[in-house]
């Protein structure tokens, strides 16, 4: 429906008010007819019409129903259902088509307008029967925009009102001129449903401000509409609390107020209310309380005023402490009425303070949902920030441009400076020290970037620098602490600053300095978000200083390395020589388990080597200069320990070449064979006669870096060194698959070295061996016969002929000793085997060894390799030997001990007899007194 007009088409209304009466109904119900004799459009057989009643306001308490309503001497509009060209209706009623019939539609809507003035009863019952709710609030929405778009009042002259629903008027409905009771409940539904309604649009809104003094000056407009004032204003409180100031609706948070107003007695009527918390309706302006009035406005022709306080958060929203229903106090709102209109009544007070209340609250849960988002804002920032700095940590000045980037975004600040803390010489310096005008993200050259520094004491970076406090300075020129020349010098004209400082672990690392916030000053929020994002600025700083640190070290170890590298290869001169010398035919009795490898020089190794390789290999394979650079430089990565050393790993190199010559069946691939020798060449490079336990317990950089079987890592790590040096790469000519298989196989076999691992191998093939599930298809089971044999040849000193093992174990326990000395050097107690004080338990140790790693190992590894079957009998020999060795020595100490006890029950037996000799010498010793001279006794008894 969208005019009362349209509505009437379709139902009947009482008659119009006329100067003829109409005549009376037919008694049977007939067609009513007026006294002109028409027929009446809609009337119905068989009913009777109610009277109304026309004077203003009253009809009949009997309702008329719209079935029974009639309109006398009109035609419905055109858009009532009817023809205006006369074709009949569904009801069968035909209208003449002529046009003395048909009024015009502008008299119709007149008539209709004059009938709903004389009768607001009956549009009062239409409106609440017949009208939905959405149609309601589509009238009420008009009014609104009309009201909103209504300008300011300024003056009497200018006023013009909005008619409001507590105003008197004709149309009012009102207990006193409606006389129902009924119908006024109506109309009070209707008000509370337009309260409730705007409320909710009102929080609607609220939701959708991210400006605190912009939801009060909304909630201000919404109260002011509904009350019907004049005008409206919103006074804020200061910072300090102590006074007001006008809100403008075009103004900003961060704007200073150009005028302010005292809050106390004796001032202004908003200055009263803001000292008393208490609402003031008043039409005396100018009273002894409030002598200044209304301010600027006093004198515009006001003469009512509505004024109220305005609080933040209610604590205690249930009432059970009234104490703790108010807050702390945001500002007053005051409405005004001019001369020509009445004052404001209590009923318009109540609306008011209930529209305050819900809005108040309204406030609350935005300023709520405000902070949320504002915080989320924030996070997603800060995680950003973690993103930027710490994923791509390249340089400090990269970090540097970062933080000033984000924190110049973080406060909308015009410019952003950084500045370091020197601890050393108390200054303050800066590359970068200066972003802005959307230069923050050029990186400048480095020949460009000049280092500035100043004392800590000089300055606004400098006070934060040496005190900590956070300076927010609102007008730069006012502070003393401002320098001005930076200013001259650039031209650029610093307003506002906020300088920070950054923190990491309790200590000012550096200064950031925001200048010229975009809009206004740097608020308290600015602060608190800038407090935090310094959190991360200081660990960004902290980690770029570390990674600068690191990438120093980093090339120090690379420079440090190289020279270690140059120095731990192979000389020129020790490849030449090697290079030119010939290799012999293949060396009779080598591949011999009793072979000797104490018994060659020094400089015939290499070349035992090259004969061994050339024996096991096709060595037209590989580069000869690069083999031979690698067993020279191998050679030369061998400490001179007593016996880790150059000797041991040909000899170890020299078993394993002897097993897998040896051997009647292919046991093991050429790729094995190959990874073999080679991890037997270099399975204790730059071994320092220490073991793993000693490394763990010194605190060793190895063992930090290799937790476990610390030296056998070691070992595989410089092999990898050494293969990677220029002309030392002898695996080069293998393919990519080859090369991975080699390398895993020698990383493998020198880890096996490691006895602590030996024990758990053994089980497992043990086990295996046990069950007959052993498969030489097998990967893994191939992985535990080379780790044996890797063992087996480690260890392959114990098999050797009898002179050749007293002569190793000699040399094997002098490094043993050495450590030893060296634990009791730092306060530590060696094992028995590595203490010098025992040196006489070194035959029994050995037998423990032989027993519990060497015979078991090598009865192992003959069930799968029975050519190694020499090894396990060297090994029992020696055994034999040993034991010997520990008999005799505890035969020696039992006729020791036996002779110690003859000579101690001898000793025993000595001095039992001076005991019993011992009383008749002190018998014969005794003298008489009677024996004494005459004169000792004369002497005695005269001095008695």
């Amino acid at each position: 429906m969208s005019s009362p007009g349209r509505q009437v088409g379709n139902r009947r209304l009482p008659p119009l008010p006329a100067s003829k009466k109409p005549a009376a109904l037919s008694p049977r119900g007939g067609p009513g007819k007026f006294s002109g004799g028409q027929m009446l459009p809609h009337s119905v057989p068989g009913r009777v019409e109610s009277s109304v009643a026309r004077h203003h306001g009253t009809y009949s308490s009997e309702r008329l129903r719209p079935s029974d309503m009639i309109i006398t001497g009109q035609t419905p509009p055109t858009n009532n259902g009817l023809s205006r060209v006369g074709k009949p209706l569904s009801s069968g009623h035909v209208f003449p088509d002529s046009s003395e019939t048909f009024m015009s539609d502008h008299f119709m809507q007149e008539q209709i307008r004059n009938f709903l003035e004389l009768n607001p009863a009956f549009l009062e019952d239409y409106v609440l029967h017949h009208v939905n709710e959405d149609q309601v609030e589509k009238w009420l929405n008009c009014l609104r925009i009309q009201k909103t778009n209504r300008l300011p009042v300024r003056s009497p002259k200018q006023i013009q009102r909005v008619p409001s629903i507590n105003a008197r008027s004709p149309t009012q409905i009102t207990p006193e001129t409606n006389g129902s009771r009924n119908k006024s409940k109506y109309w009070e539904k209707a008000k509370f449903q337009d309260r409730r309604k705007l409320i909710s649009d009102l929080t609607q809104e609220l939701h959708q401000q991210d400006n605190p003094n912009k939801l009060l000056w909304q909630l201000t407009e919404c109260i002011a509409w509904r009350i019907n004032s004049d005008h409206q204003q919103l006074y804020l409180v200061t910072a300090n609390g102590l006074e007001l100031f006008q809100y403008h609706e075009d103004s900003s948070n961060d704007d200073l107020p150009e005028k302010t107003w005292k809050i106390g007695k004796g001032g202004t009527v908003a200055g009263h209310v803001a000292h008393t918390l208490h609402t003031i309706v008043t039409t005396d302006i100018k009273a002894d309380a409030h002598p200044d009035g209304i301010g600027e406005l006093t004198r515009s022709g006001i003469s009512s005023v509505l004024s109220l306080p305005v609080f933040d958060v209610v604590e205690d929203l249930s009432g059970s402490n009234p104490q703790n229903c108010k807050g702390n106090l945001l500002g007053v709102l005051e409405f005004y009425r001019y001369v020509e209109h009445p004052g404001f009544t209590s009923f318009e007070e109540t609306i008011a303070n209930s529209f305050l209340v819900w809005g108040g609250v309204a406030l609350h849960f935005a300023e709520i949902y405000i902070s949320m988002t504002r915080q989320r804002k924030l996070n997603d920032f800060l995680l950003a920030v973690t993103r930027s700095i710490f994923t791509d940590i390249v340089s400090m000045d990269g970090v540097i441009m970062k933080i000033m980037n984000f924190a110049q975004k973080l406060v909308s600040a015009d410019r952003a400076s950084l500045f370091l803390v020197d601890s050393k010489t108390k200054e303050l310096y800066a590359r970068i020290f200066d972003i802005g005008n959307g230069l923050g993200n050029q990186m400048m050259d480095e020949q460009d970037q000049k280092e500035i520094r100043f004392p800590m004491a000089k300055g606004v970076a400098g006070h934060v620098a040496s005190t900590g406090e956070i300076l927010s300075i609102p007008d730069a020129y006012q502070d003393q602490r401002f320098n001005r020349d930076v200013d001259l010098q650039t031209g650029y004209k610093t307003k506002t600053i906020l300088c920070m400082p950054i923190y990491n672990r309790g200590s000012i690392i550096g200064v950031v300095q925001m200048v010229n916030k975009k809009m206004g000053c740097f608020t308290k929020i600015d602060e608190e978000a800038f407090e935090m994002f310094a959190v991360y600025c200081g660990l960004a700083l902290h980690h770029a200083k570390l990674y600068q640190k690191i990438r120093r070290s980093e090339q120090k170890n690379r420079v440090a390395l190289e020279v270690l590298s140059y120095h731990n290869q192979c000389t020129d001169e020790e490849f030449t020589y090697l290079r030119k010398m010939a290799l012999p035919e293949p060396i009779p009795d080598i591949a011999r388990f009793d072979f000797s490898p104490w018994g060659l020089d020094e400089s015939a190794k290499p070349l035992y080597v090259l004969c061994m390789f050339k024996d096991l290999f096709n060595i037209k394979e590989f580069d000869y200069d690069e083999l031979c650079r690698f067993i020279l430089t191998v050679r030369k990565n061998y400490r001179k320990v007593p016996y880790h050393n150059w000797t041991h790993a040909f000899s170890v190199a020299h078993s394993v070449y002897t097993i897998i010559k040896t051997c009647k069946e292919m046991v093991f691939t050429p790729l094995e064979c190959l990874a073999l020798f080679v991890a037997c060449l270099c399975h204790d490079l730059d071994h320092r006669g220490k073991n793993n336990s000693f490394m763990i317990n010194s605190a060793s950089p190895l063992a930090a870096v290799y937790s476990t079987s610390t030296m056998e890592h070691h070992h595989f790590n410089m092999t990898i060194t050494i293969l990677q040096h220029e002309g030392h790469n002898i695996f080069k000519h293998l393919t990519s698959d080859e090369y991975k298989q080699v390398l895993g196989d020698i990383r493998n076999s020198i880890l096996a070295t490691d006895l602590a691992l030996f024990f758990g191998n053994k089980d497992k093939l043990k086990k295996i061996t046990t069950k007959g599930d052993f498969n030489w298809s097998n990967p893994e089971h191939r992985l535990c016969i080379r780790a044996l044999t890797m063992t087996a040849c480690d260890l392959a000193a114990n098999t050797k002929p009898w002179h050749m093992q007293q002569q190793t174990v000699k040399v094997i326990f002098d490094e043993f000793y050495q450590q030893g000395d060296e634990e009791k050097a730092h306060g530590r107690n060696p094992i028995p085997m590595m203490d010098r004080a025992k040196a006489h338990e070194l035959p029994a140790n050995q037998v423990s060894f032989i027993v519990g790693i060497c015979l078991p190992c090598y009865d192992l590894l003959q069930q799968y390799i029975p050519n190694a079957r020499p090894m396990l009998e060297g090994a029992r020999t020696n055994l034999q030997n040993w034991s010997a060795i520990v008999a005799k020595q505890k035969a020696e100490e039992k006729d020791e001990i036996a002779e110690q006890e003859n000579e101690q029950k001898k000793k025993e037996d000595k001095e039992e007899d001076k005991e019993k000799e011992k009383p008749e010498s002190v018998a014969t010793n005794k003298t008489d007194v009677t024996e004494l001279p005459k004169e000792i006794l004369s002497l005695d008894s005269d001095e008695d």
